[in-house]
């Protein structure tokens, strides 16, 4: 799609747009780079098999245990949740994404279950979350929840019946090895644990040592290692079956889906290819059972995610997604520390659009691409001092890109990243400070709980400036309000649809800013985006004759000459113009 001097990006781009006829040529200008760019639009906005009601939703994550305390002991709940629904809904919501609520020691937040069935005390009960769910559809929203289909607790019955030496249902329900040591062990113990129990054999963690792995069997078994077995082994077809019956059981009481935990890390010494046609066959299951159901995997290659069925992929490691935002070099290195997000403008987006583009074409017409703002696991946005003029030039990118949007709690607020908190239910690598309670009013703990502020789960922000629900709602100029004006425009355009055709035509290295076309059928909005703290401007030239460009949303001047449109940008902005063709 993008073509320079110095790389060809996609070529299959051609193919995919030559049924029309919009064409673009566009120069970026800025004091250090001048490029080039040439590109198609075809209006042929290709809907993949999705649920039609994730076409224009935007998700919200919600924490659980952070979000609101109903009967203050000092950590968030189910009914806290349903208590908060009106507020979620008056954001322009269309979809809630919980995260776990299970029966579980809680030696990693949740993630870590003792029971798939079963909601912990702490949060409430079944009966809650039944309500939750209704309560979420009363208000013409939808919810998926947390499913982690790839390891359990220690203390999980099956778990526990697993490290039994007696042969039993469970003993191949985890991937052990046959003996505590054997011919070759030592190129396993990195990721296995030996001595726990009386069982001869070593378990293979998944995440944490805690977190045994569920066997899904090996793709290419080793011959010399016959505890490794095969995807179709009984054993491994009994435990699949019976995670299939997790899924129904919560579709029963009333969600509409799932966000799937390490949804690629399920069948070993895999390609992915194996661990993708087991899901493919889980997808065959839900469509057969429960048409209209939403999933959406923690995969981060959404070629090979939707591969195996899933509407949607989260697009967040391993692929750029840190050039966007990370400026900590240990996760930046590629760029020495500088994120394009970031007002000193020295960062790179090429990179970034370079493997998004790659994995966009290759999967727009099987499902949606997920670039989040946030979750449990990353950083924060509101981090590197950047203040809420950044944060909304990054809602406007985040709800203008293909896909389902999804917004972490508090983010619309301009929550920071808190940073030297203690570790917590396994809040390690930084993950501590991104948890922090919701920020509801200026009132003691900041409107979470009524608790004393010892017997928080996570101690509140306490900073001067904090931001809370309660203040920004009454500032039609915070940061919320504007917000719920993107949210708003990104729910009713066509060409802001989930399948709406998306092109980039600036994106340069080095280069600011970043300039998109979205298009659907005849719907076409330009999309230009500048973190940077300076001037830059932006050249398009048109193959057809087209109306004057209207700014629908953000800052920034256009120039309309023949078939050229010149925009300027200003220091940290955005601007969203209409750009139909003339009748």
């Amino acid at each position: 799609m993008i073509k320079n001097k110095n790389r060809i990006l996609n070529s299959t781009a051609v193919l995919l747009f030559m049924s029309f006829a919009v064409m673009v040529q566009s120069q970026a200008q800025v004091a250090e780079n001048n490029s080039k760019t040439l590109c198609l639009v075809t209006g042929n906005a290709q809907r993949p098999g999705c649920p039609s009601w994730a076409d224009n939703a935007v998700f919200y994550q919600v924490y659980p245990q952070t979000f609101y305390d109903s009967n203050n002991d000092g950590v968030g709940d189910l009914q806290g949740i349903i208590e908060k629904l009106d507020y979620i809904k008056s954001l322009g919501i269309g979809a809630i994404w919980l995260n776990p609520f299970y029966e579980s020691p809680f030696r990693d937040a949740g993630y870590d279950l003792t029971d798939f069935y079963k909601v912990a005390p702490r949060y409430g009960t079944n009966d809650d979350a039944k309500r939750l769910f209704a309560e979420v559809h009363k208000r013409g929203m939808h919810v998926i929840i947390d499913y982690v289909p790839s390891y359990t607790s220690i203390d999980h019955p099956w778990f526990k019946a697993s490290c039994d030496p007696k042969p039993n249902k469970y003993s191949n329900w985890y991937v052990w090895t046959n003996s505590t040591w054997f011919p070759g062990m030592e190129k396993y113990r990195s990721n296995f644990i030996q001595g726990y129990c009386e069982r001869d054999g070593m378990f293979m963690n998944n995440f944490f040592w805690h977190q045994p792995a569920l066997n899904y069997g090996y793709a290419n078994p080793d011959p010399q290692q016959p505890w490794q077995l095969p995807v179709d082994h009984p054993d491994v077809m009994a435990l699949k079956e019976e995670m299939k019956n997790v899924m129904r059981f919560w579709l029963k009481l009333g969600c509409d889906g799932f966000r799937i935990d390490m949804a690629g890390s399920l069948v070993k010494n895999d390609d992915g290819s194996e661990t993708s046609k087991y899901w493919k066959t889980v997808h065959e299951f839900l469509q057969k059972e429960y048409p209209g159901s939403f999933t959406v995997s923690e995969w981060s290659y959404p070629k090979q995610a939707m591969g195996g069925g899933f509407n949607a992929d989260f697009f967040h490691w391993f692929n750029g997604y840190d050039d966007l935002f990370q400026k900590e070099k240990i996760r930046n290195a590629n760029y020495d520390g500088h994120s394009f997000f970031d007002a000193e403008g020295k960062g790179d987006i090429s990179h970034f659009i370079d493997v998004y583009m790659d994995q966009y074409l290759g999967s727009r017409e099987k499902g949606y691409i997920s670039v989040p703002f946030g979750n449990h696991d990353l950083t924060r946005i509101k981090n590197n001092g950047r203040t809420d003029k950044d944060i909304t030039v990054i809602f406007a990118f985040m709800l203008t890109l293909p896909g389902t949007p999804f917004v972490y709690y508090g983010d619309e607020i301009g929550m920071r990243q808190v940073e030297g908190l203690p570790y917590i239910e396994g809040s390690y690598m930084g993950r501590a400070g991104d948890r922090t309670p919701m920020q509801w009013t200026g009132a003691s703990n900041k409107g979470f709980s009524k608790a004393d502020p010892e017997k928080l789960y996570r101690a509140v922000d306490t900073a001067a400036g904090a931001p809370d629900v309660a203040a920004q709602e009454r500032d039609k100029h915070s940061l919320l309000h504007h917000v719920k004006e993107l949210i708003q425009l990104h729910n009713t355009e066509q060409a802001l649809h989930a399948y709406a055709e998306f092109v980039p035509v600036c994106a340069e290295k080095n280069a600011y800013p970043l300039a998109y076309i979205r298009a659907n059928g005849k719907d076409r909005l330009l999309v230009v985006i500048n973190p940077a703290n300076r001037e830059t401007n932006a050249s398009f030239t048109l193959s057809y004759k087209s109306r004057k460009p209207k700014l629908i949303s953000g800052e920034g001047s256009v120039i309309l000459k023949d078939n050229s449109v010149s925009i300027k940008m200003n220091p940290v902005s955005y601007a969203i113009f209409r750009l139909n063709e003339a009748d």
